[in-house]
């Protein structure tokens, strides 16, 4: 398989588990209200954010959101098109697949859907979703081939 293969495949892998997790979330909003306790640090809840990471950005409009994220992928998939390694082919192809999953609730729903809540102690990390989890695993692995 080339590499641009490769990295649309796990972009469309991205998005597809991304949407599912999150329509199982939107499904199962009232029972994820208040929260639900999966094992020491981590519960499962149904938030909507606004903005973007951690909230930042949360008084701007959606449909700017969604324009930045357009954008966006479509620099990446130019930088995917040029990939030379295998670790940035794969980060390229998790950040493609992920920021459109939350660009697609933002057209849908007007926020994204969050439901993955970390903690420790009293200290909650923001809660994120799948898509997230891609776009950062994804940055790291396209830092990582440019070392």
């Amino acid at each position: 398989m080339n590499l641009k293969a490769l990295g649309l495949l796990l972009a469309v892998f991205a998005f597809a588990i991304d949407q599912i997790t999150k329509w199982l979330a939107i499904e199962n909003a009232e029972w994820l209200s208040n929260g639900i306790a999966i094992f020491p640090g981590f519960n499962l809840v149904f938030v909507q954010n606004y903005g973007v990471s951690f909230g930042l950005l949360g008084g701007v409009p959606w449909w700017v959101l969604v324009l930045l994220t357009t954008a966006i992928v479509f620099a990446l998939i130019i930088w995917l098109m040029r990939a030379t390694s295998i670790l940035e082919t794969v980060g390229l192809g998790l950040i493609i697949g992920g920021a459109p999953g939350n660009r697609s609730d933002r057209i849908r729903h007007g926020a994204v859907t969050d439901f993955l809540d970390f903690y420790a102690e009293t200290m909650h990390w923001p809660a994120f979703n799948m898509a997230d989890t891609f776009i950062f695993c994804g940055a790291i692995s396209v830092l990582w081939s440019n070392k």
